[in-house]
């Protein structure tokens, strides 16, 4: 595997960026990984590499490099991690993936094909957002325990769903305080009137932040890689370098 840390210039500043893809062959199709509030992170970089291994060229942005170069979260940081989060909007993580595609479309490794895109909680809506406004582009986006996916709120993500022309799936914790069963009920009934492709998958017995191997108490192995699998089967459907 070939990893680096980079700095991609966008419109409010240098996102520190880490990249990686596989050792041999290529171009590979591009696949943006969105990370959750806690931040950019060895855990996460680890998740990118397992994306990066079945074949693709992953870009795992810092979001909050406005504010601060690394976020390290801690208990008695929550205030700071809420503060950071809330400071995002999806207008403002869209112009970033469009800094990040422009520079990918300089990468050898990188193909300029249909691309990727995952958002774990606080950028479910962000990967949301970003396959509706780059639909030519995005051809698969998917949202694990999503946040803020359907509401009242003006730039609430849904209201630009049936921009989508490729691929959405939104996998969704049993038990969620941050993403309610009714609100994703109400985003399923809301979506099946677009006529867009998309999945929302239920995953029983979970809870937020089930994925991410080092969330103690939240963890769930079987699921988390049952949400590997169908990444990487939406993925292979829709995306080629």
């Amino acid at each position: 595997m070939i990893e680096r840390e980079i700095e991609i210039a966008t419109a409010d500043g240098r996102a520190n960026t880490f990249v990686v893809h596989p050792e041999e062959g290529g171009p590979y199709p591009v696949v943006l990984f969105l990370m959750d509030a806690p931040g950019k992170r060895e855990e996460l970089h680890d998740m990118a590499r397992r994306i990066a291994t079945v074949g693709y060229y992953v870009m795992l942005p810092n979001l909050y490099y406005r504010r601060v170069r690394e976020f390290v979260m801690t208990p008695d940081k929550r205030p700071e991690m809420f503060e950071h989060m809330n400071s995002l909007t999806n207008r403002m993580v869209c112009e970033d993936v469009a800094a990040l595609v422009a520079f990918a479309a300089g990468e050898a490794a990188a193909g300029k094909g249909p691309a990727g895109c995952v958002g774990y909680c606080m950028s479910g809506p962000f990967a949301f957002a970003a396959a509706a406004a780059f639909p030519e582009r995005i051809a698969a986006s998917a949202s694990l325990h999503g946040v803020r996916l359907f509401s009242d709120s003006a730039d609430s993500p849904h209201k630009d769903a049936h921009k989508i022309l490729g691929e959405m799936y939104f996998g969704c914790a049993q038990t969620d305080e941050w993403a309610p069963k009714q609100v994703i009920d109400g985003l399923d009934a809301y979506l099946a009137k677009t006529g867009i492709r998309y999945r929302v998958e239920w995953y029983p017995g979970t809870h937020h932040g089930f994925v991410f191997p080092l969330r103690a108490g939240m963890y769930d192995k079987a699921s988390a890689e049952r949400h590997w699998e169908r990444l990487f089967a939406m993925f292979a459907r829709n995306l080629t370098a």
